[in-house]
């Protein structure tokens, strides 16, 4: 697993599927390449102060980083977008909300994941 770094790949996987939760929105898009998963975050200042935004962060980053072998494809970009329910939520809610997104991501059509 790769992280995203390019505000380009961020605005192609804005192009592909959303699925939303309680605490983040899954973008997911597949590449045209075979390449490894990459994955990206961000979290915008309505959530909060940077501590804050920082703590969302870390809690996303640990869900994917324990899912990831089970729950992300190759060839694909995953984009999760924090929110400020991401503060509250037990953790273990968020990691199941974080796979049922990706299983609703991967059952939809690969044709509306949007390649480029």
């Amino acid at each position: 697993m790769e992280r995203l770094r390019q505000r380009a790949d961020f605005l192609a996987a804005a192009s592909g599927i959303k699925v939303p939760a309680a605490a983040f929105v899954l973008q997911a898009r597949k590449r045209r390449d075979g390449g490894p998963a990459r994955v990206g975050f961000t979290v915008s200042k309505k959530v909060g102060n940077a501590v804050e935004r920082n703590r969302v962060r870390r809690r996303l980053r640990e869900i994917v980083r324990l899912s990831a072998e089970s729950w992300l494809r190759a060839g694909h970009d995953y984009v999760l977008i924090g929110r400020r329910a991401a503060l509250n939520l037990p953790f273990a809610r968020m990691a199941q909300d974080f796979e049922g997104a990706l299983r609703q991501a991967h059952t939809r059509r690969d044709g509306n994941m949007g390649t480029r």
